[in-house]
């Protein structure tokens, strides 16, 4: 096969690794810049251009978009859609994943857990907003942050009213949700690859620190899912229509609590954490799933 990874970086951990894993399988596997890309949109034969010149017809794509980059990332995505090559996760898909609150709308109708979360525009309705989801302690999220980045713990109702009339007054979009205190501190990611858990480590929060983000100081051990967690891992993912994609659950008293679906997971963690070749899964997931007629991604959406 003839593969691409859409990284802006080849020395990213996850990059060189997908990289290795396709090339050790015997597949041909280039690194191409999202932001280099450029397109024809209006020509009857679709196709990306980079460094000057049309890029070849690859067998499948590997997006790894970073989230300040989505739009772009996502339209070269749909590009190669349209010419017919397979795509792991597809544009929309990844939009759909990026979009904070209409992740949790989508898998709230289809019934998963979820923290008690809610979103508003106007401060005068913020009294209200912190009562629904049970009062402080509550934490406070940037729509469009990453790696615990504008995320913010309130612990009583006074904080959280300031913290959120001056996001608002940013005109920034947020979430309130529950504080999920039995945590502790930790969450659970999973790695799911065509429908299958095929890794999952639990990230505990540095000391003093509720976010678990690696990123954060926080640490990566082995753990045992149990029978509820791994389905509502797959569950999850199958919502967002993501064939490969972190789940990060919080294990509540009320069971398991979706917190975040990552459709571009970091693999340095996960594959320190569980030894597991979790690269070379997705190479070979892609094997099966890029055969020709197969893929329903033809850029519709």
């Amino acid at each position: 096969m003839k593969i691409a990874i859409l990284s802006r970086n080849p020395n990213l951990y996850s990059t060189r690794r997908l990289v290795e894993a396709g090339r050790e399988l015997g597949h041909e596997v280039d690194v191409i810049d999202t932001m280099h890309c450029y397109m024809d949109i209006t020509s009857s034969s679709p196709s990306v251009r980079y460094d000057g010149r049309p890029l070849p017809k690859y067998d499948a794509v590997i997006p790894r978009i970073g989230a300040s980059v989505t739009f772009y990332g996502t339209a070269v995505v749909r590009q190669f859609e349209m010419m017919g090559t397979y795509s792991i996760n597809e544009s929309v898909a990844i939009s759909r994943s990026r979009d904070k609150l209409r992740s949790l709308q989508l898998m709230s109708r289809k019934g998963l857990g979820l923290p008690k979360t809610g979103f508003a525009h106007h401060p005068d309705k913020i009294g209200d907003l912190l009562k629904n989801v049970g009062g402080a302690p509550v934490v406070i999220k940037l729509l469009e942050g990453t790696q615990g980045i504008g995320v913010v713990l309130a612990e009583s109702n006074k904080t959280a009213e300031s913290i959120i009339e001056a996001f608002m007054g940013l005109k920034a979009n947020i979430l309130v949700q529950e504080y999920i205190k039995e945590a502790g501190g930790a969450d659970i990611r999973c790695l799911v690859v065509g429908g299958k858990v095929v890794a999952a480590m639990k990230r505990q929060g540095a000391e003093g620190e509720f976010r678990s983000n690696l990123h954060r100081g926080g640490t990566a051990t082995l753990v045992k899912l149990s029978p509820e967690e791994r389905k509502t891992a797959i569950d999850a993912a199958k919502v967002m229509g993501l064939n490969m994609c972190g789940v990060d659950i919080l294990r509540s008293n009320n069971g398991p609590l979706i917190m975040e679906v990552n459709s571009s997971p970091g693999l340095e963690g996960i594959e320190s954490a569980t030894k597991k070749d979790v690269a070379k899964m997705i190479i070979q997931y892609l094997e099966k799933a890029s055969v020709t007629g197969t893929t329903k991604t033809k850029g519709k959406g």
